[in-house]
Formats: C-alpha cells, sequence, structure tokens
C-alpha cells in the first residue's frame, strides 16, 4: 500500500518540521498543504523532507484536504494518512492504521480517542460526542470520534466522494457521504494529546457550519435535495 502522509496547516511552524521527519519512518512520502500560513512553516516543512504545496491566503482546512486529495489520486498513491501539523497526532501510531486498512472491505480508518478522554478538555469531549452521534445517524455506521484529523482513507472514496465544504465540517462530510455510498469506516484507538494551546475551531462560526451541514443531510435523507 502505497501511503502518502497529508497535513493541511497553517501557522505551524513550531512542529512541522518534527512532524515531519517523523512521518517519513512510515509513509512513502509527505505533503503538507500550507493554508496560507504567515510563518515559517512551509519553509520547514520542505527543509524535513516534505513536499509543500502552499494558498496564497487562507481558504479553509476542507480547501486543503481536498487540494491534498486530488494530489494523492494524480499521482497514484493507494491511501492517504492525515494528521495535523501541531504535534497533537503521533506519527508513530502510522503503522497501526496501515495494519487495520490492510482487508479490502476496510476503505477509512479513523483515529478514535474516545478510549481515554480524561486529557481531553471537556468542551472538546461534549463537542465530539454530539457531532460524532448526527455522524453516525446520516452516514449509517458507527463513528465515536468523527472530529479526529488523524485517519487513513483509501483511494476508491478520494475518487468517488466529493466534499464541497470549506472549513472543519469537512471532515464529517467525508464521513457522511463515504458511508452512506457503503464504504465500510473502522476505527482504531490513538493517544490523546494536546500541548494546552487555543483550539482553532470558531465556537460560533464553525458550530454553524456543522449545524448547516446536519441539515442539509437530514433534508437529504427525507428526500429533498442535499
Amino acid at each position: 500500500m502505497r501511503t502518502l502522509a497529508l497535513i493541511p496547516c497553517f501557522n505551524e511552524g513550531t512542529h512541522i518540521a518534527e512532524v515531519v521527519r517523523r512521518c517519513r519512518e512510515h509513509t512513502d512520502a509527505i505533503l503538507v498543504v500550507d493554508d496560507g500560513s504567515t510563518d515559517h512553516t512551509a519553509a520547514r516543512a520542505q527543509a524535513a523532507g516534505a513536499v509543500v504545496i502552499s494558498h496564497g491566503c487562507n481558504r479553509g482546512k476542507g480547501v486543503a484536504l481536498n487540494n491534498g486529495y486530488a494530489y494523492a489520486v494524480r499521482h497514484g498513491y493507494d491511501a492517504v494518512v492525515t494528521l495535523d501539523g501541531d504535534a497533537q497526532h503521533n506519527p508513530d501510531e502510522i503503522p497501526r492504521f496501515i495494519e487495520a486498512a490492510r482487508p479490502d472491505d476496510v476503505h477509512m480508518v479513523l483515529g478514535s480517542r474516545m478510549s481515554d478522554v480524561k486529557d481531553m478538555p471537556g468542551i472538546r469531549r461534549w463537542t465530539n460526542r454530539t457531532t460524532s452521534w448526527f455522524v453516525t445517524l446520516f452516514s449509517g455506521q458507527q463513528v465515536q470520534d468523527s472530529q479526529t484529523g488523524f485517519r487513513l482513507i483509501k483511494r476508491p472514496v478520494l475518487e468517488s466522494v466529493r466534499c464541497v465544504t470549506a472549513n472543519y465540517e469537512a471532515e464529517s462530510e467525508l464521513l457522511i457521504k463515504a458511508g452512506r455510498k457503503g464504504f465500510r469506516i473502522v476505527e482504531v484507538p490513538i493517544s490523546t494529546i494536546y500541548h494546552g494551546g487555543k483550539s482553532s475551531i470558531h465556537p460560533v462560526k464553525d458550530t454553524l457550519r456543522f449545524v448547516r451541514l446536519f441539515l442539509r443531510c437530514w433534508v437529504s435523507t427525507r428526500g429533498g435535495k442535499a
């Protein structure tokens, strides 16, 4: 399985070089999509061995991921492993994703933090459980950690699922659309790592984006236009 580590970044110059170097031990290549950073993210990622695509301005995590997916398909990768550039995901856990994805009937592997939530901030725990309930409802598959950015996605999903949202809700959109198409989603436990930094998710704007996504899904289940 030829794997590409896909790391969407915005101002992650502090950690990105370390993340790239550690990913090199477990994947065939690394792509960093620098989403309009104003620090040294792109330069440090490239120096550490990553291919870098740079956006001239901040366009949103969903756009960064979609551009990375398209790159993976164009270059013939069998799967992408997505993870964040802030060192909240442990690249040494990538092999458990690859192992879980070996069966042909497994199409996505999610890294779940929900088996050990003692280090997870309370608000994130609540929002994750809430959004995961909706994703489970609309995707038709059991999902415990819909907000995880640490996941493996196989090529057939990348080729057949088109996401239209531009921000953090894009990761939930992918799960819902993939589940509805019959792709099998499984989960593996991962570490819960937080550095005490402020979340990039805007509590009002991004909550409204999730609500809009779930409303569209609800309408589509009732035979309306999604």
